[in-house]
């Protein structure tokens, strides 16, 4: 008897301690700091209804993509594209330079270099570069030429350029 007693002792001070407000400042405090933050929250944007488009631009030439250069029909100005190719029309004029002139036998020669670091010698009558470039004019400080392109209605123009001779030896090294 003695231990049922001493068992409803430990239980009753079990039931004491749960019936016990040991979490009323946690309560006091979750109140309390929630008061004076009334935040307000925007409403969500207006959803505009979908627009369609219809793309209607399917016959017209995609602007990304090269255009096929053909020759002209006949008469006015052209290349001859049956001609064979020089080595040096290989190269775009912006991978070549000058680096210097050479005279043999009465003819002026210059000396180009190639992007590969080969060393060609030109002379007038020699074509050079993309667009059909040939050699005009060779003078110590530049190589002057004409070029025959195609313009964007297809029509051939001729237009002069030249390449100047390199200064400096990082220059020509290049």
């Amino acid at each position: 008897m003695r231990a049922a007693y001493f068992l409803l002792i430990i239980a009753s001070a079990g039931l004491s301690a749960c019936s016990g407000n040991g979490m009323d400042d946690l309560k006091q405090f979750v109140n309390q700091s929630g008061e004076g933050l009334r935040g307000k929250i925007e409403p969500l944007p207006e959803i505009k209804p979908y627009e369609s488009f219809v793309y209607n631009a399917f016959d017209l030439p995609d602007p990304f993509k090269p255009r096929k250069l053909k020759p002209g029909k006949g008469g006015g100005l052209q290349p001859d594209l049956n001609r064979g190719r020089e080595k040096l029309e290989d190269f775009p004029l912006e991978n070549l330079k000058m680096v210097g002139t050479l005279k043999q036998n009465n003819i002026t020669y210059g000396l180009v270099k190639s992007s590969d670091n080969t060393l060609h010698r030109v002379k007038i009558g020699n074509y050079m570069g993309q667009n059909f470039g040939i050699v005009t004019q060779i003078m110590e400080t530049e190589i002057v030429m004409t070029e025959t392109v195609q313009d964007s209605t297809g029509n051939w123009t001729e237009r002069n350029t030249s390449i100047n001779l390199a200064t400096g030896p990082d220059q020509a090294q290049k």
